[in-house]
């Protein structure tokens, strides 16, 4: 899982540096044709991690139950996110994969609860389904954002 792991540590720098350089409108402006906005599709990312990888094996989240409310499947911007929230998620962002890794080394996964996601419909076994699945997802959010990008800018 090392593999894995450093391409998450790698693929990550590139949503904190939206979270960076884009300006609190554009991180909330929902482009024509999207139903969300960047910083919705970094939430999203930032919660799914969580949830499939702690929430599945039993363990608590390391983010508060208002980021799951706001971020999780089947949700959607219901407003503009406050600077204060950029910088939480942006911190979150920042720190819960080596957190993750650290406690995936230390063997705390031990219980997992099979589930099946919607996205391919494979059923994740185990944890290190989870977080090879959750490196999948969050590359997928990462495109959403390049192409919100360019719609943003247009």
């Amino acid at each position: 899982m090392t593999f894995t792991f450093d391409v998450f540590k790698n693929i990550r720098p590139y949503y904190l540096q939206y979270l960076e350089n884009c300006s609190l409108e554009t991180l909330n402006k929902i482009p024509d044709g999207y139903n969300n906005n960047m910083i919705w599709n970094i939430g999203h990312a930032l919660v799914t991690t969580q949830m499939l990888c702690y929430g599945l094996s039993g363990q608590p989240l390391k983010i508060s139950e208002d980021l799951v409310s706001k971020y999780r499947k089947g949700t959607k911007p219901e407003g503009d996110v406050t600077q204060a929230e950029v910088d939480e998620i942006k911190t979150l962002f920042g720190t819960t994969i080596d957190t993750l890794e650290t406690d995936y080394n230390k063997g705390i996964f031990k219980n997992f609860k099979p589930y099946t996601v919607s996205t391919t419909g494979n059923t994740l076994t185990s944890i290190d389904d989870a977080v090879q699945f959750s490196l999948f997802h969050e590359g997928l959010h990462l495109g959403y954002i390049l192409s919100q990008i360019r719609a943003v800018k247009n």
